[in-house]
């Protein structure tokens, strides 16, 4: 059995479709129950990765272990994991640990409790997510606008469903114990051609409005705790060459090139009518 936590996220959720139509068995994670149905057969169990102790059921039985980072005690979830017999544990981390790792203190503690945690491990650093576009949905729905920051600076984002593919082949397969992949998308896309895309997808004009970083600064401490917000803001606006670089993890163990962004946007394209 694999036990997937956050799996009502863009990456979770996407990660149980996949494994379940694989025929494995998988019990799904979250605070909330699930909006919509579960693929048949699979279990859900409400647990808070904050109070460990609640993701103990979960865990009973289980070999492979997807862990997001969320709560502060990486290791009494890792603890619980190896009493429960998992043997595989495979981690959503950041990008931003390896090339910031001053300001990404939080999920630099959980690559580095899994490393010791005796578990097989493996180590999936995302950059930023094409979902992450969402954020636009209720903008363009009423008023066909985006807004965001840095405008013309590229970052190569990556699809959820990208990630949760590489994920399942990993929490599935071999040879990825002791490795930590960064995966992004196939090319630096900017928040201006983000927006365009989204228009594409749904035929008609979204107007792209800049923001100062100020004004973004304001938008994010409303949903992200300051640390956070100050390195993604350091992200978006300055990147160093390995945040604009593209990663060939995704290629490599998917034997596909990583969706562009506006796959995403006509995947999705409902959101945004």
């Amino acid at each position: 059995m694999i036990v997937i936590t956050g799996a009502t996220g863009n990456v979770g959720s996407e990660l149980v479709r996949i494994l379940a139509a694989a025929g494995e068995r998988v019990t799904a994670v979250s605070r909330r129950a699930p909006e919509g149905a579960l693929p048949e057969g699979v279990r859900h169990h409400r647990a808070d990765l904050a109070e460990p102790q609640s993701l103990k059921p979960a865990l009973a039985g289980a070999a492979a272990l997807f862990l997001m980072v969320a709560g502060e005690e990486p290791q009494a979830v890792l603890d619980l994991a190896a009493e429960a017999g998992v043997r595989r544990v495979v981690l959503l981390s950041s990008q931003g640990v390896g090339t910031r790792p001053e300001q990404y203190g939080h999920p630099a503690a959980f690559e580095e409790a899994v490393r010791r945690s005796g578990l097989e491990w493996t180590v999936l650093r995302s950059g930023g997510l094409d979902s992450n576009a969402f954020a636009w949905a209720e903008s363009i729905r009423t008023h066909r606008t985006a807004a965001a920051p840095f405008g013309d600076v590229g970052l190569p984002t990556v699809d959820p469903a990208d990630v949760a593919e590489v994920a399942a082949a990993v929490l599935r397969g071999s040879g990825h114990a002791g490795h930590t992949y960064d995966l992004t998308g196939p090319a630096p896309v900017t928040p201006r051609e983000r927006a365009e895309a989204i228009a594409g997808a749904i035929g008609e004009p979204v107007r792209f409005v800049e923001q100062s970083p100020e004004e973004a600064r304001a938008q994010m401490l409303t949903f992200m705790p300051e640390p956070a917000v100050e390195g993604t803001l350091a992200i978006l606006g300055a990147p160093v060459a390995a945040e604009r670089a593209v990663s060939p993890a995704v290629e490599r163990i998917l034997g596909r090139a990583p969706r562009p962004f506006a796959a995403w946007a006509d995947r999705t394209a409902a959101a945004f009518r």
